[in-house]
């Protein structure tokens, strides 16, 4: 129990010494009881999953992981501390893990990272890609500026303001429509524009970044079990780094175990 409120509610152990009989002594031992204790869940069967949500976060400095989460019912299926998502080696090794535990979804909804995207596309031929919709816009707002001052700028930035209210696909349809006209009137200018300022250089970016995420976008309209963002799990992961604050003395080699038991005790 003292383990779990440690885990789960960010108590200390002086906090809990205060609420119970034991010293603090015996609770550090009990804590490190558990840190080094195998897991139940690490060696599951993955099978049924259909529709996953993957993204990773980092949690000071360059330290960072990632995770999996159950697209259908918001819950962790797991989740590996030290794993960068810009490192193939990493990122394959965690993603071969989980095939060998039968994972074999229909379907992933990522933040866009080309490395990612190449990892899964590798293992898991055929499966489905959906990029995170929020992902998408709020790049292509970043780039397009709150208030532009030309005309392409702005109607791009409109464009990009209806990403993540497409729910139906008569609405796929016209917003593909004003893109083409969007693109048709200003894409081949900017192509060829030989400026290279950073204002217009953005403009650039979101345009390709738009175009190139295109294909991946609505894949949620034809399956209802596909997430079109990842926002469940960014959320799970601004709580976890809450209770991780409460934390941070823990040495490098007992942080694996601490966020394992975390994800565990804490699916969603």
């Amino acid at each position: 129990m003292w383990f779990r409120r440690w885990v789960i509610e960010g108590y200390s152990a002086r906090q809990l010494s205060q609420q119970s009989n034991h010293s603090k002594a015996k609770l550090y031992r009990i804590i490190d009881y558990w840190l080094k204790e195998e897991l139940p869940f690490d060696n599951g069967d993955l099978s049924h999953y259909r529709h996953l949500i993957f993204d990773g976060t980092f949690l000071h400095r360059r330290v960072s992981m990632v995770a999996l989460m159950d697209g259908e019912t918001n819950r962790i299926v797991t989740g590996c501390f030290g794993v960068n998502e810009n490192s193939e080696r990493q990122l394959r090794s965690f993603f071969i893990a989980l095939r060998t535990r039968g994972l074999n979804p229909v379907s992933f909804t990522v933040d866009g990272s080309p490395q990612v995207i190449k990892i899964i596309r590798e293992l898991w031929p055929g499966i489905i890609i959906q990029r995170c919709l929020v992902h998408v816009q709020r790049q292509g707002l970043v780039w397009c500026r709150i208030y532009p001052k030309t005309s392409n700028a702005r109607k791009l930035r409109d464009i990009f303001l209806k990403v993540t209210c497409i729910r139906t696909k008569p609405q796929w349809g016209q917003f593909l429509e004003m893109l083409t006209e969007w693109e048709q009137k200003y894409g081949g200018d900017i192509v060829t524009r030989p400026e290279k300022g950073w204002v217009f250089s953005d403009l650039k970016r979101a345009r390709s970044m738009l175009i190139k995420a295109l294909p991946n976008m609505s894949h949620y309209l034809d399956d209802q079990g596909i997430p079109f963002t990842t926002n469940s799990l960014e959320g799970y992961f601004s709580r976890l780094k809450m209770h991780y604050s409460q934390h941070r003395g823990l040495r490098s080699g007992k942080l694996e175990n601490y966020f394992k038991w975390y994800f565990y005790l804490i699916p969603k």
